[in-house]
């Protein structure tokens, strides 16, 4: 087949690596804006070689601060407003339209971009894949893959179209284009290609069942390892044993999906003693290695849990500039403490092992070398990007749970039951937000998503125009948008329409952003409902008086009510111990622990089932938390708005 050989590399060769996670993106955090000013507080005593042990009989023996009682849950509705910023604040000039985009960096564009004639437009899709400018190559080509407009190459053009599309990962969009290309070129000779690349789109939007159906139509000598090297990569992404056992049950002699559910039974923390029969017959019907799917004996409850905290303290470089640099790891752990405490005192205790992971994976790499690593009951850690998919690795090899705690990464969470987010992805947030806009808004609107020059806010943006499509609502236009420059600015916002528009998304933290959204809206006399998030309530360049006056939601994970009895408790006792208000990180600390460490006592370590069929619950200081369906990150994600200069959580927990 001639066209395939040409697309090999442009679509089947970067199949499976689009299939794989992207690197592990972390949040960094920002002292400076996220914590009050601080002395220098007194550091825990982790080493990387002897790890700084504290028991529950010896809380005295940390040096974060001695431990003290807390842990009283969270009461009603909040209604204090977390900032106390005046309501006025100076309203920059409206902006300048301006319709001429930035000129675009890297190789330079095809000529006659636009072009009447659609083989020029052809021409002009592929070169465009081939320089990674994606959503100009589904511009160029989608035209040409018209059935109507009788262009001899529509078959390859769709083809190149849908390529592009899941180079750009809008699968949606990828889905059409090749369901278009099924119905309206059957005889196309490369639909094998076709076929197996509509199994991959199927799988990311976590279509299952009709993945494995497309990848069946495929002939049977056609791609044979290249499909089943798919199925590997994406049927452990299965989040549930209901929806394995269903595919089971309608595709029975499937090997990778038998394969995949074995291996969540003997290695992923599923495994109940109901389970011996069907694990029994699959090792059997599928020829399995016996010795690697018998699941390990399930450990029993203890009386105390070890827990291994592995972060970056640093304490080879007494600096000023790295304690300041490294506050938040103090306060989380100081936060981990407090929250040790609570459980002692409720008749739950545990230890904690601290460890100095550093800054770099070489350090990580020695700590995770110590033996006394892998008796661990939980793991605690790291925080920064390079370490987490190795410590997940080792927390799957050695079968750990592993929580990491400030990661918004959905990805470093695929493909391993044993590793968790303390919060809420990216993407999930996208999703609850778009959940929460189709009901709060009245059903099926048009909604207009904008999405800074970012990887994470990309991600936000293309979640939440696939949740919120899903659900029958419909985005009419989506952008990036760049506010390096004014230029570049006012381009993403050139030709909008937002008088007309259902609702209004921008994923942005940036400060310039934000204030330019509103003067658009001013300057348009346009007041659709506006989602964001909720680092616009700490921007000084908005007065809250801004937001209060327009229907404004809040994407809010970190939300704490401060009027709240437990926040207030944890608070007093944090002060006390370290002359300090608490920061994000306190709170962040004394939650994980708190649930996670109330895990370890109610189910064992291998607590992955329970969390799968519980729902989300309030939290000790934070609104709730929750990994029911499988789910890998906290699913619970508080919407909030301001009434009157006081903000408010309209989906608190149990109100979904």
């Amino acid at each position: 087949m001639p066209f395939f050989s040409f697309v090999r590399l442009a679509a089947l060769g970067c199949c499976l690596t689009l299939a794989l996670p992207d690197q592990a993106q972390q949040t960094t955090p920002k002292p400076t804006t996220t914590r009050p000013p601080a002395s220098k507080p007194a550091a825990p005593a982790p080493t990387t070689s002897k790890p700084a042990t504290t028991t529950t009989s010896k809380p005295g023996t940390s040096t974060v601060g001695k431990p003290a009682a807390t842990g009283t849950s969270t009461t009603t509705k909040p209604a204090a407003s977390t900032t106390a910023k005046p309501a006025t604040a100076g309203v920059t000039a409206a902006p300048k339209t301006v319709t001429t985009p930035p000129k675009p960096a890297g190789p330079p564009l095809p000529a006659n971009l636009g072009s009447k004639d659609l083989n020029t437009r052809y021409k002009n899709g592929k070169t465009l894949i081939g320089q990674t400018r994606y959503d100009l190559a589904m511009t160029e080509l989608e035209p040409a893959a018209v059935p109507g407009n009788q262009f001899k190459q529509a078959p390859e053009a769709a083809y190149l179209y849908a390529v592009a599309a899941t180079r750009a990962k809008k699968w949606a969009e990828a889905e059409q284009m090749l369901n278009l290309l099924r119905s309206e070129y059957p005889q196309w000779p490369s639909m094998p290609e076709a076929l197996f690349l509509q199994g991959q789109v199927s799988f990311e939007l976590n279509d299952f069942d009709n993945a494995l159906k497309v990848l069946a139509l495929l002939p049977a000598d056609k791609l044979v390892q290249e499909r089943e090297n798919m199925k590997a990569v994406y049927l452990p992404r299965v989040k549930d044993k209901p929806s394995f056992q269903n595919l089971l049950k309608t595709y029975p002699q499937e090997v990778a999906l038998g394969r995949a559910y074995a291996d969540k039974l003997a290695n992923g923390g599923w495994y109940t003693d109901t389970d011996k029969g069907q694990l029994d017959q699959l090792i059997t019907q599928f020829a399995l290695d016996r010795s690697r799917y018998t699941p390990r004996p399930r450990a029993l409850k203890k009386s105390t849990y070890t827990i291994g905290v592995l972060l970056p303290f640093e304490f080879d470089d007494p600096s000023w500039e790295t304690r300041r640099k490294n506050q938040f790891v103090t306060d989380l752990y100081a936060g981990l403490r407090l929250a040790q405490d609570s459980l002692q005192r409720e008749g739950h205790p545990v230890q904690l092992f601290a460890y100095d992971t550093g800054a770099d994976t070489l350090q990580l790499k020695q700590v995770l070398a110590l033996p006394e690593l892998a008796g661990m009951d939980l793991i605690i850690g790291p925080v920064y990007k390079s370490g987490s998919k190795i410590l997940a690795r080792y927390a799957q090899q050695k079968q750990i749970v592993c929580v990491n705690p400030l990661s918004q990464d959905g990805d470093l969470v695929l493909d391993n039951s044993w590793h968790y987010l303390f919060g809420p992805s990216l993407a999930t947030q996208a999703r609850q937000a778009a959940q929460f806009a189709y009901t709060r808004l009245g059903g099926a609107r048009t909604a207009v998503v904008l999405y800074d020059d970012t990887r994470d806010e990309a991600t936000f943006g293309m979640a939440y125009k696939q949740a919120y499509e899903a659900l029958g609502g419909r985005v009419v236009e989506m952008r990036r948008v760049n506010a390096n420059t004014d230029e570049a600015l006012s381009a993403g916002f050139a030709g909008l329409d937002l008088k007309n528009v259902g609702h209004l998304v921008v994923a942005s933290d940036d400060k310039k952003i934000g204030p330019y959204t509103l003067n658009v809206l001013k300057a348009q006399d346009a007041r659709p409902p506006l989602f964001t998030y909720a680092s616009w309530l700490d921007n000084n360049r908005i007065g809250l008086g801004q937001l209060d006056a327009r229907d404004v939601y809040f994407v809010h994970p970190k939300y704490i009510d401060r009027s709240s009895f437990g926040v207030q408790r944890f608070r007093q006792l944090y002060v006390q111990r370290q002359n300090l208000p608490p920061s994000v990180f306190a709170f962040t600390g004394f939650e994980l622990l708190y649930y996670f460490g109330s895990q370890l006592h109610l189910n064992g370590p291998a607590f992955q089932q329970q969390l799968t069929n519980a729902g989300p619950v309030s939290g000790a200081v934070f609104q709730g938390i929750g990994y029911p369906g499988g789910a890998h990150d906290n699913q619970y994600v508080p919407l909030t708005k301001l009434e009157h200069l006081e903000l408010e959580v309209l989906n608190p927990v149990g109100i979904r």
